[in-house]
């Protein structure tokens, strides 16, 4: 299954191994690692993780406290938001209202 970032996704998961980059170059190997784990899981069972909103579901990150959200386009993922798991928790819906 083929998937793919909303260009702001992209931009946080960015700023976010930036962040990690800054602390400890091992912690954003590892940060990146649970990210795209995560990415595995999702592309592996798509409709297993919980709905958050309409067709928006929600993967856990392990270790870090991230989340992936995504919806299932036709064959594909979208991702539209790595979240950070105290950020303001509605700000990426308008990503999906723009889609």
């Amino acid at each position: 299954m083929r998937w793919a970032f909303h260009p702001d996704a992209l931009q946080e998961y960015r700023e976010a191994a930036r962040y990690y980059a800054e602390r400890d170059p091992a912690l954003v190997l590892r940060f990146v690692e649970a990210v795209e784990d995560a990415i595995r899981r999702i592309v592996e069972a798509p409709s297993a993780w919980r709905i958050l909103d309409d067709d928006v579901r929600r993967c856990f990150t392990h270790v870090f406290p991230y989340g992936v959200l995504y919806t299932i386009e036709g064959d594909g993922i979208l991702i539209v938001a790595v979240m950070h798991g105290s950020r303001e928790p509605d700000y990426w819906r308008t990503r999906v209202s723009q889609e």
